[in-house]
């Protein structure tokens, strides 16, 4: 398995695999820039079929952590963290303490927290081992998903003014209806947009058809579906080319990450003519409601970070029209800028 001369390798600091023999401990954790501070980005756990797939996908997230970071104006570089297991079997407090120590190992460069399949109750237990911990604070009931939800819907808005076209009467297409996904249905149906929904767990779609007067459509087929947005918020890769030339919305713009498969599905979506908000722009709301060292935020003021997206997503729209790029293109550029920024105030002092 290569890692340095890895498709998705760029140029990463750090790349630590992680094992503790006792606990079946199996992490790997990818520091992609420090530059504007350390490097933030959550810890998800999934039944990865080979550590190769792990590989690619610390590798994608800790750089789209770069980016989203330096986009939403945090001092924080990015990095991410995954764990290869099953959360319902292999979860266990032995286990995430052994990830605590690793993090704890590098010294503060990397700062973990919640993600898929993680939990703040998780970060708790992490916390025994190290201090490099956010998301602490968030209870059961007070999560990151409705700031990551709000900033979202404001990229959707955005996006939409872009097209001319208002919220109220749009025809949205959620994929993915779990906490994010949900609390973006409800802000689009409270905004008056007509939603059609799909999720592989039937009761959550039961649950927005009854809600929201939702539409549903069979999982797979939503990118299919003609609408004036398709707001993917499940997981990643979902952009591609089989998918894209399917696509029935004139937006995208969603809650996953890394919806792109490759980079070339971001100039797929501009030639067919779809307007593509990138998922680490409209998706940072999660990030910005993570406090800061010494910060003790509610939940109103972590909301109320979400509202730079507006910002940011239309500052990439303007400089993709601008300099006539994809979208995507136009958003690493803008965060690449932001990091050579940092690097060169670090040097001045």
């Amino acid at each position: 398995m290569q890692v340095f001369t890895h498709s998705e390798f760029d140029g990463h600091e750090t790349v630590a695999f992680c094992h503790d023999k006792a606990s079946g401990l199996r992490a790997i954790i990818a520091i992609h820039d420090t530059r504007l501070g350390p490097a933030l980005g959550g810890c998800r756990m999934l039944p990865y079929t080979s550590e190769a797939e792990a590989l690619t996908d610390v590798l994608r997230l800790s750089r789209g952590m770069s980016y989203k970071n330096a986009l939403a104006g945090l001092p924080l570089g990015g990095g991410k963290s995954v764990i290869i297991g099953d959360p319902r079997q292999d979860k266990t407090p032995a286990l995430l303490e052994a990830f605590g120590a690793f993090v704890e190992g590098l010294n503060g460069r990397y700062i973990t927290a919640e993600d898929s399949n993680t939990s703040p109750a998780d970060m708790e237990i992490i916390a025994r081992r190290t201090a490099h911990v956010r998301n602490m604070g968030f209870g059961p009931d007070d999560n990151p998903s409705p700031v990551t939800a709000l900033g979202t819907f404001y990229g959707i808005e955005v996006g939409l003014e872009v097209l001319g076209l208002p919220m109220d009467g749009a025809k949205v297409v959620v994929e993915g209806l779990g906490k994010v996904g949900m609390d973006l249905a409800a802000r689009l149906h409270a905004a008056g947009a007509r939603l059609v929904v799909t999720d592989v767990n039937a009761q959550a779609v039961a649950e927005a058809v009854a809600r929201f007067g939702a539409e549903a459509v069979a999982p797979g087929t939503a990118h299919r579906v003609q609408a004036d947005v398709y707001a993917p918020c499940a997981l990643g890769a979902g952009l591609n080319a089989r998918t894209i030339p399917e696509l029935g919305a004139r937006m995208v713009a969603g809650a996953a990450n890394n919806q792109l498969e490759t980079p070339q599905d971001g100039d797929r979506l501009q030639a067919r003519g779809v307007l593509y908000c990138p998922d680490y722009v409209v998706n940072a709301g999660g990030v910005l409601g993570i406090p800061l060292p010494g910060e003790r935020l509610t939940m109103a003021e972590r909301m109320a970070r979400a509202t730079v997206i507006q910002r940011t997503t239309r500052d990439v729209l303007d400089l993709a029209v601008e300099r006539d790029i994809p979208t995507h293109t136009a958003a690493d550029r803008l965060a690449q800028e932001i990091l050579s920024g940092g690097a060169m105030r670090l040097a001045a002092e």
